[in-house]
Protein backbone atom coordinates (compact mmCIF):
# COMPACT_ATOMS: atom_id res chain seq x y z
CA UNK A 1 0.00 0.00 0.00
CA UNK A 2 1.20 3.44 -0.80
CA UNK A 3 0.01 7.05 -1.81
CA UNK A 4 0.05 8.89 -4.53
CA UNK A 5 -0.30 12.54 -5.27
CA UNK A 6 -0.11 14.85 -8.75
CA UNK A 7 -0.76 18.61 -8.86
CA UNK A 8 -1.21 20.33 -12.41
CA UNK A 9 -0.97 24.16 -12.47
CA UNK A 10 -3.38 25.25 -15.44
CA UNK A 11 -2.84 28.98 -13.84
CA UNK A 12 0.42 30.43 -14.06
CA UNK A 13 0.32 32.35 -11.36
CA UNK A 14 0.23 29.23 -9.41
CA UNK A 15 3.80 28.46 -10.48
CA UNK A 16 5.54 29.93 -7.27
CA UNK A 17 3.26 28.16 -4.97
CA UNK A 18 3.77 24.59 -6.64
CA UNK A 19 5.97 23.39 -3.61
CA UNK A 20 3.65 24.89 -1.19
CA UNK A 21 0.26 23.58 -2.65
CA UNK A 22 2.29 20.18 -2.88
CA UNK A 23 3.30 19.45 0.81
CA UNK A 24 0.31 19.26 2.58
CA UNK A 25 -0.86 17.06 -0.41
CA UNK A 26 2.18 14.22 0.15
CA UNK A 27 1.62 14.66 4.02
CA UNK A 28 -1.82 13.36 3.74
CA UNK A 29 -0.40 10.48 2.62
CA UNK A 30 1.80 8.96 4.84
CA UNK A 31 -0.24 6.53 6.87
CA UNK A 32 -0.20 4.79 2.59
CA UNK A 33 3.49 4.92 2.69
CA UNK A 34 5.37 6.27 6.20
CA UNK A 35 9.13 4.36 5.15
CA UNK A 36 9.78 6.97 2.20
CA UNK A 37 8.68 9.91 0.20
CA UNK A 38 10.00 11.98 -2.76
CA UNK A 39 8.45 14.08 -5.72
CA UNK A 40 9.16 15.27 -8.95
CA UNK A 41 9.03 18.65 -9.89
CA UNK A 42 9.20 20.58 -13.56
CA UNK A 43 10.59 24.03 -12.88
CA UNK A 44 12.51 26.50 -14.71
CA UNK A 45 14.56 25.75 -17.96
CA UNK A 46 18.11 25.67 -17.57
CA UNK A 47 20.10 28.14 -20.06
CA UNK A 48 19.49 26.76 -23.66
CA UNK A 49 22.48 24.41 -24.72
CA UNK A 50 22.04 23.11 -20.61
CA UNK A 51 20.58 20.02 -18.97
CA UNK A 52 19.78 19.97 -15.32
CA UNK A 53 21.00 16.56 -13.42
CA UNK A 54 19.66 15.80 -9.80
CA UNK A 55 22.24 13.40 -8.12
CA UNK A 56 22.16 11.97 -4.70
CA UNK A 57 24.53 9.69 -2.44
CA UNK A 58 23.94 7.43 -0.28
CA UNK A 59 27.15 8.75 1.86
CA UNK A 60 28.15 12.38 2.68
CA UNK A 61 28.95 13.82 -0.68
CA UNK A 62 31.95 16.34 -1.54
CA UNK A 63 29.55 18.12 -4.45
CA UNK A 64 32.40 20.82 -4.60
CA UNK A 65 34.25 18.55 -5.76
CA UNK A 66 32.46 16.99 -8.42
CA UNK A 67 31.53 20.52 -9.68
CA UNK A 68 35.27 20.97 -9.65
CA UNK A 69 35.78 17.62 -11.85
CA UNK A 70 32.45 18.32 -13.94
CA UNK A 71 34.43 22.15 -14.82
CA UNK A 72 37.90 20.71 -15.45
CA UNK A 73 35.59 18.13 -17.87
CA UNK A 74 33.67 20.50 -19.73
CA UNK A 75 35.30 23.10 -19.28
CA UNK A 76 33.83 25.78 -18.75
CA UNK A 77 31.34 27.21 -14.74
CA UNK A 78 29.50 24.94 -13.58
CA UNK A 79 26.17 25.75 -11.57
CA UNK A 80 24.40 23.47 -9.20
CA UNK A 81 22.75 23.71 -5.79
CA UNK A 82 22.27 21.51 -2.90
CA UNK A 83 18.98 20.53 -1.31
CA UNK A 84 19.35 18.19 1.25
CA UNK A 85 21.38 15.09 0.23
CA UNK A 86 20.44 15.86 -3.67
CA UNK A 87 22.59 18.14 -5.40
CA UNK A 88 21.38 19.56 -8.93
CA UNK A 89 23.82 20.35 -11.38
CA UNK A 90 23.36 22.36 -14.61
CA UNK A 91 25.58 20.78 -17.58
CA UNK A 92 26.69 21.27 -20.92
CA UNK A 93 26.15 17.71 -22.37
CA UNK A 94 23.26 15.89 -24.12
CA UNK A 95 21.50 13.08 -21.61
CA UNK A 96 24.04 9.93 -22.61
CA UNK A 97 27.21 11.91 -22.28
CA UNK A 98 25.99 12.64 -19.10
CA UNK A 99 24.81 9.25 -17.85
CA UNK A 100 28.22 8.35 -18.99
CA UNK A 101 30.16 11.06 -17.38
CA UNK A 102 28.64 9.88 -14.18
CA UNK A 103 29.33 6.50 -14.74
CA UNK A 104 32.78 6.15 -15.29
CA UNK A 105 33.67 9.21 -13.02
CA UNK A 106 31.45 8.92 -10.11
CA UNK A 107 30.07 5.53 -9.70
CA UNK A 108 29.01 6.38 -6.24
CA UNK A 109 26.71 8.78 -7.38
CA UNK A 110 23.17 8.00 -8.18
CA UNK A 111 20.93 9.97 -11.15
CA UNK A 112 17.58 10.67 -9.77
CA UNK A 113 16.67 12.53 -13.05
CA UNK A 114 17.70 13.98 -15.75
CA UNK A 115 15.52 16.65 -17.64
CA UNK A 116 15.43 20.41 -19.03
CA UNK A 117 12.52 20.58 -16.24
CA UNK A 118 12.68 17.57 -14.16
CA UNK A 119 14.22 17.23 -11.07
CA UNK A 120 13.83 14.71 -8.22
CA UNK A 121 13.97 13.97 -4.73
CA UNK A 122 13.44 10.91 -2.70
CA UNK A 123 14.51 9.49 0.50
CA UNK A 124 13.71 7.14 3.59
CA UNK A 125 11.99 8.69 6.60
CA UNK A 126 8.27 10.29 6.85
CA UNK A 127 6.80 12.02 4.04
CA UNK A 128 6.89 15.28 6.25
CA UNK A 129 10.27 14.50 7.39
CA UNK A 130 11.42 14.37 3.53
CA UNK A 131 9.24 17.19 2.48
CA UNK A 132 10.93 19.64 5.23
CA UNK A 133 14.66 17.75 4.24
CA UNK A 134 14.57 19.30 0.31
CA UNK A 135 12.29 22.45 1.10
CA UNK A 136 9.43 21.25 -0.67
CA UNK A 137 7.81 24.46 0.32
CA UNK A 138 10.11 26.47 -1.09
CA UNK A 139 10.25 24.65 -4.24
CA UNK A 140 8.28 26.62 -8.01
CA UNK A 141 7.12 24.61 -10.95
CA UNK A 142 4.34 24.22 -13.61
CA UNK A 143 3.14 20.21 -11.97
CA UNK A 144 4.76 18.14 -10.04
CA UNK A 145 4.02 14.14 -8.53
CA UNK A 146 4.67 12.50 -5.44
CA UNK A 147 4.82 9.23 -3.57
CA UNK A 148 4.95 8.02 -0.01
CA UNK A 149 6.14 3.85 -0.24
CA UNK A 150 5.58 1.35 2.43
CA UNK A 151 8.02 -0.97 1.00
CA UNK A 152 6.29 -4.52 -0.16
CA UNK A 153 8.71 -5.94 -2.81
CA UNK A 154 11.75 -4.38 -2.25
CA UNK A 155 13.99 -2.63 0.22
CA UNK A 156 13.67 0.64 2.26
CA UNK A 157 15.98 3.09 0.66
CA UNK A 158 16.48 6.07 -1.47
CA UNK A 159 17.05 4.14 -4.56
CA UNK A 160 13.67 1.69 -3.83
CA UNK A 161 11.73 4.97 -3.37
CA UNK A 162 9.51 6.87 -6.43
CA UNK A 163 9.46 8.59 -8.45
CA UNK A 164 11.73 6.90 -11.15
CA UNK A 165 12.40 7.97 -14.16
CA UNK A 166 14.91 6.50 -17.27
CA UNK A 167 14.96 9.25 -19.62
CA UNK A 168 14.72 13.03 -19.75
CA UNK A 169 11.76 15.17 -18.20
CA UNK A 170 9.86 11.63 -17.58
CA UNK A 171 8.85 10.32 -14.16
CA UNK A 172 6.60 7.69 -12.61
CA UNK A 173 5.01 7.18 -9.31
CA UNK A 174 2.86 3.76 -8.77
CA UNK A 175 0.39 2.55 -6.21
CA UNK A 176 -0.35 -1.26 -6.22
CA UNK A 177 2.32 -3.92 -7.61
CA UNK A 178 3.22 -6.01 -10.92
CA UNK A 179 3.22 -9.62 -11.22
CA UNK A 180 5.71 -9.60 -14.28
CA UNK A 181 8.04 -7.22 -13.67
CA UNK A 182 10.89 -9.87 -13.84
CA UNK A 183 10.09 -11.10 -17.11
CA UNK A 184 9.71 -7.58 -18.33
CA UNK A 185 12.98 -6.44 -16.72
CA UNK A 186 14.67 -9.49 -18.20
CA UNK A 187 13.62 -8.19 -22.14
CA UNK A 188 14.42 -4.72 -21.25
CA UNK A 189 18.13 -5.97 -20.33
CA UNK A 190 18.21 -7.87 -23.67
CA UNK A 191 17.48 -4.69 -24.90
CA UNK A 192 20.43 -2.37 -23.28
CA UNK A 193 18.54 -1.17 -20.35
CA UNK A 194 20.10 -0.98 -17.19
CA UNK A 195 18.28 -0.79 -13.67
CA UNK A 196 19.44 1.09 -10.33
CA UNK A 197 17.09 -1.72 -8.21
CA UNK A 198 14.23 -4.72 -8.46
CA UNK A 199 11.53 -2.50 -7.40
CA UNK A 200 8.80 -3.57 -10.32
CA UNK A 201 8.27 0.27 -10.39
CA UNK A 202 11.51 1.16 -11.81
CA UNK A 203 10.24 -1.41 -14.50
CA UNK A 204 7.07 0.60 -15.33
CA UNK A 205 9.30 3.46 -15.58
CA UNK A 206 11.96 1.98 -17.86
CA UNK A 207 9.29 0.16 -20.23
CA UNK A 208 7.50 3.10 -20.46
CA UNK A 209 10.04 5.41 -21.41
CA UNK A 210 11.68 2.48 -24.03
CA UNK A 211 8.89 3.29 -25.85
CA UNK A 212 9.22 6.87 -25.39
CA UNK A 213 11.79 6.32 -26.99
CA UNK A 214 10.95 4.66 -30.12
CA UNK A 215 9.31 7.37 -30.95
CA UNK A 216 5.50 6.85 -29.26
CA UNK A 217 4.03 9.96 -27.26
CA UNK A 218 3.09 9.46 -23.29
CA UNK A 219 -0.33 8.48 -24.15
CA UNK A 220 0.57 5.93 -26.06
CA UNK A 221 3.41 4.51 -24.28
CA UNK A 222 0.50 3.74 -21.74
CA UNK A 223 -1.74 2.59 -23.50
CA UNK A 224 1.30 0.19 -24.19
CA UNK A 225 1.68 -0.54 -20.83
CA UNK A 226 -1.66 -1.91 -20.40
CA UNK A 227 -0.80 -4.51 -22.40
CA UNK A 228 2.75 -5.35 -20.98
CA UNK A 229 2.29 -4.70 -17.39
CA UNK A 230 0.05 -7.09 -15.30
CA UNK A 231 -0.93 -6.47 -12.08
CA UNK A 232 -2.84 -3.92 -10.27
CA UNK A 233 -2.13 -0.02 -10.67
CA UNK A 234 -2.72 3.56 -10.72
CA UNK A 235 0.03 5.16 -12.44
CA UNK A 236 0.75 9.35 -12.49
CA UNK A 237 3.55 10.32 -15.12
CA UNK A 238 5.03 13.51 -15.72
CA UNK A 239 6.58 15.07 -18.63
CA UNK A 240 8.03 18.03 -19.72
CA UNK A 241 4.60 19.21 -21.09
CA UNK A 242 2.25 17.37 -19.02
CA UNK A 243 0.98 14.91 -16.43
CA UNK A 244 -1.19 11.50 -17.30
CA UNK A 245 -2.72 9.28 -14.64
CA UNK A 246 -3.88 5.14 -15.41
CA UNK A 247 -5.48 2.78 -13.62
CA UNK A 248 -5.47 -1.11 -14.68
CA UNK A 249 -8.30 -2.70 -16.40
CA UNK A 250 -9.63 -3.65 -12.97
CA UNK A 251 -8.64 -0.24 -11.47
CA UNK A 252 -8.08 -2.43 -8.03
CA UNK A 253 -5.67 0.44 -6.26
CA UNK A 254 -7.65 3.70 -5.25
CA UNK A 255 -7.56 7.25 -7.00
CA UNK A 256 -9.40 10.00 -7.05
CA UNK A 257 -8.96 13.22 -9.68
CA UNK A 258 -10.24 16.97 -9.13
CA UNK A 259 -10.46 19.75 -11.99
CA UNK A 260 -10.90 23.87 -11.25
CA UNK A 261 -9.85 26.28 -13.73
CA UNK A 262 -6.42 26.99 -12.40
CA UNK A 263 -5.62 23.08 -11.56
CA UNK A 264 -5.90 19.60 -12.37
CA UNK A 265 -4.93 17.29 -9.14
CA UNK A 266 -4.90 13.73 -8.39
CA UNK A 267 -4.29 11.37 -4.97
CA UNK A 268 -5.28 8.01 -4.09
CA UNK A 269 -7.58 9.44 -1.30
CA UNK A 270 -10.24 12.60 -1.38
CA UNK A 271 -8.09 14.05 1.39
CA UNK A 272 -4.82 14.78 -0.09
CA UNK A 273 -7.17 17.37 -2.39
CA UNK A 274 -9.29 18.82 0.62
CA UNK A 275 -6.63 21.68 1.31
CA UNK A 276 -6.67 22.80 -2.74
CA UNK A 277 -7.36 26.20 -3.35
CA UNK A 278 -10.99 26.44 -5.13
CA UNK A 279 -12.20 22.42 -3.94
CA UNK A 280 -15.38 22.72 -2.87
CA UNK A 281 -16.12 23.73 -6.91
CA UNK A 282 -13.84 21.16 -7.87
CA UNK A 283 -14.97 18.47 -10.62
CA UNK A 284 -14.54 15.24 -8.94
CA UNK A 285 -14.38 12.02 -10.35
CA UNK A 286 -12.80 8.27 -9.99
CA UNK A 287 -10.40 7.54 -12.99
CA UNK A 288 -12.06 4.77 -15.14
CA UNK A 289 -10.14 1.36 -15.79
CA UNK A 290 -7.56 1.25 -18.51
CA UNK A 291 -8.15 4.81 -20.05
CA UNK A 292 -5.55 7.41 -20.09
CA UNK A 293 -6.08 11.06 -18.56
CA UNK A 294 -3.72 13.51 -19.20
CA UNK A 295 -3.01 17.06 -19.99
CA UNK A 296 -0.49 19.54 -21.27
CA UNK A 297 0.10 22.94 -21.40
CA UNK A 298 0.25 22.70 -24.96
CA UNK A 299 -3.00 21.62 -25.29
CA UNK A 300 -4.13 24.30 -23.02
CA UNK A 301 -2.40 26.92 -25.14
CA UNK A 302 -4.20 25.81 -28.35
CA UNK A 303 -7.70 25.57 -27.01
CA UNK A 304 -7.34 29.23 -25.42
Amino acid sequence: MCGIVGLFLKNPRLENSLGRLLTPMLVEMTERGPDSAGFAIYGPEPPQKRIKVTLSATEAADWESVAADFEQLFETKIEYFVRGGHAVFVLPAAEAAIRQCIAARHPGLHITSIGRHLEIFKQTGLPADVASRFGLDEMIGSHAIGHTRMATESGISAKHSHPFSAVADFSLVHNGSLSNHNGVRDRLRRAGVIFDSDNDTEVAASYIAHRLGLGRSLNDALHDALGALDGFYTFAAGSADGFAVLRDSIAAKPAVLGETADWVAMASEYRALAALPGIEKAHLWEPKPATVYSWSHDRLAQAA
